[in-house]
């Protein structure tokens, strides 16, 4: 058992609740949390290093320690309520499926890692990054919820060592993890860095997640309208200048007469 049974389980649902003893589990429990760790600390160098090699260590250890954290602060409130819920499953199984999950999230980020070093090359800004970031936590965090919720639907219908009830009260669960991950995303900025700016540990600036995304949507916006109108003005000044120009051999041919 070691790494590659991290992603073979995501193959089969059953494989979720094999029989495993103490030493199985925890060193599957170990690899996963490893894989983790590793996948998410590649994503943050990615990210950090549109700024400096300084910047991208930094937000590679901010990224591990944010996924690490939000599993920590979170997990013990699912694990109670499913508990009172009436849910059969032991510690290791439900430790198991939650760390798939991320083991899913931190795979799909890191995979469009090609993608985000193609944009800071070809030179996306600041705002465009930062928002590209964000909608690749989404989209990668919706695949590792599914996952979540398609072995606790197994677990409940196949299974029978789950409540119904308990799949609508995860999906609740995912809600407040969200934002629970977001308040540590906010508190633990800035992992991508503007170029303009100098290296920062932490950000002082007050402020939420949600207005800093407007703020980034509106600077793109912005960005954009300034760049369509300098590609306008520039034939204007040069309709200008072929004007200017046959007004000055109009002038020089009436004074030759």
């Amino acid at each position: 058992m070691g790494l590659s049974e991290v992603f073979k389980i995501f193959q089969n649902t059953e494989s979720y609740f094999d029989e495993r003893n103490k030493e199985q589990s925890k060193k599957l429990i170990i690899s996963q949390l490893i894989i983790i760790c590793i996948f998410t600390f590649l994503y943050g160098v990615v990210m950090g290093s549109y700024h400096s090699f300084l910047q991208s260590l930094v937000a590679g250890l901010k990224l591990s320690f944010l996924f690490l954290s939000a599993i920590l602060i979170c997990f013990p409130s699912f694990f109670v309520i499913q508990q009172v819920l009436g849910s059969k499953m032991n510690l290791k199984q439900m430790i198991i499926i939650v760390l798939s999950g991320f083991v899913l999230t931190s795979a799909i980020a890191l995979s469009f890692s090609p993608i985000i070093i193609l944009f800071q090359i070809t030179g996306g800004n600041y705002h465009f990054l930062q928002l590209l970031h964000v909608a690749i936590l989404i989209f990668s965090g919706i695949f590792g919820m599914r996952l979540m919720i398609e072995a606790l639907k197994f677990a409940c219908e196949k299974k029978d060592i789950y409540p119904h009830i308990g799949v609508t009260v995860f999906r609740i669960w995912i809600i407040i993890l969200a934002f629970a991950g977001i308040q540590l995303a906010w508190n633990l900025r800035p992992f991508l860095c503007n170029k303009n700016e100098d290296f920062k540990l932490f950000r002082k600036y007050e402020g939420n997640f949600y207005t800093a995304i407007v703020y980034s949507v509106q600077q793109l916006v912005s960005r954009n309208d300034i760049d369509q109108n300098n590609e306008i003005k520039v034939p204007d000044q040069n309709q200008d200048k072929i004007n200017s120009e046959l007004n000055d051999s109009s002038i020089l041919k009436l004074l030759k007469k």
